[in-house]
């Protein structure tokens, strides 16, 4: 097994949610003051009032009902000194806003303004303190098509210096029992789209774009028409239900998965073409690809996640090499079915024969650091 001992410094770990959701405006406050009093409760009563496309996409209530700041995520990662032999140094905070309604991430809406305390929250926290990582970098929420769109962003902006990025989640599939995260097809190739676009290549902002695999081709027209804007395909394409049965018939047959596989394959040759386009390395735990339903976990051990995981990883790196890749937690959404000890050792068991410490220090340094202009810890 390799190490990351002598290859980099520290972990950059470019996808980190952090919430609280009793005192912060998010989707999940009521679950979360049902979870804070009875949380045995909690547990029995998840599968009867959340729908089967919510319960398949975090397992459990605990991930979202439950505070996830600092230090929760410092005792989650604090395991990997002794996988990898080093610690996570820097974070990037990814905006975590789940809501589906259109009008959410405007600045006129209420969900806009929760945008915008989002990242006010974000900067309170203790990042950096006694044996804390650093905040590197912040990508918040906000909406393109708004039609306030670039005041939204001088909001975010005038609250923190490390403004690095705006995501606007756009996933959407046509299994009806798939969660979506957007509220119509097509979004990031739509002419109201790409024409306030032009604010986040104004401000020279990275844009993530979290998109199902299907989904892919509007990513490929959003980077055509965009090549000055670094684009970061997040959760390495989400193949839905490409390890198993998802929804109400997505990846139900091995013929189903190897379409699933190979169309994923094909549109990520085709996105590699684009040398704008980033690929994160994050989401590999997702439940919705397909490991399994139950709420304590579906991969069981490192040696699993690495076979299962392999191909994808291997593709990936074949086509947009160990420059265009960066590694992220995806935490703690990914949490119920891998560790993150486990996550960072199969991705190195991975990279490693394939690019050798090059590779391993883009993948989870040095990537991450100049497309989201971090100064690195000193």
């Amino acid at each position: 097994m390799s190490s990351l001992d002598g290859v980099v410094r520290g972990i950059v770990d470019a996808h980190l949610h952090q919430w609280n959701p009793r005192s912060t405006p998010w989707a999940a406050n009521r679950l979360s003051r049902l979870y804070r009093f009875v949380p045995a409760f909690g547990d029995r009563v998840f599968p009867m009032v959340v729908s089967q496309a919510d319960r398949e996409y975090v397992l459990t209530p605990s991930t979202v009902a439950r505070v996830y700041e600092p230090m929760q995520y410092l005792a989650d990662t604090a395991p990997v000194v002794s996988t990898a032999g080093v610690r996570v140094d820097t974070v990037v905070h990814m905006e975590s806003h789940w809501r589906g309604d259109e009008a959410a991430g405007r600045i006129e809406s209420p969900a806009g303004r929760s945008a915008v305390e989002e990242t006010r929250y974000v900067t309170t926290l203790p990042f950096g303190a006694d044996s804390l990582p650093q905040l590197g970098a912040i990508v918040a929420h906000a909406d393109p098509r708004a039609e306030r769109f670039a005041e939204l962003i001088d909001e975010h902006a005038a609250l923190t210096d490390r403004l690095r990025g705006i995501r606007w989640i756009t996933t959407r599939h046509p299994d009806p029992k798939i969660r979506n995260g957007a509220d119509t097809d097509g979004i990031l190739s739509s002419s109201a789209f790409l024409k306030g676009f032009a604010e986040v290549a104004d401000r020279r902002l990275v844009f993530d774009a979290f998109v199902y695999s299907h989904q892919l081709y509007d990513v490929v027209t959003l980077a055509r028409e965009y090549p000055e804007v670094i684009i970061v395909v997040d959760h390495i394409g989400a193949p839905v239900g490409v390890f198993g049965p998802v929804g109400a018939r997505t990846g139900a047959t091995a013929g189903a998965r190897a379409d699933i596989m190979r169309l994923w394959r094909e549109r990520m040759v085709t996105l590699a073409a684009y040398p704008n386009v980033m690929v994160k390395l994050s989401g590999l735990g997702l439940p919705i690809l397909g490991y399994g339903r139950e709420r304590w976990g579906n991969v069981g051990s490192r040696a699993t996640l690495t076979e299962m995981i392999g191909p994808l990883v291997d593709h990936v790196l074949t086509h947009f090499g160990a420059d265009r890749v960066m590694f992220g937690s995806n935490f703690p959404i990914d949490k119920p079915n891998v560790s993150f000890d486990m996550i960072v050792g199969s991705l190195v068991d991975l990279i490693a024969p394939l690019g050798g410490d090059y590779a391993l220090r883009k993948a989870f340094r040095d990537n991450a650091l100049r497309v989201y202009r971090i100064n690195p810890p000193s």
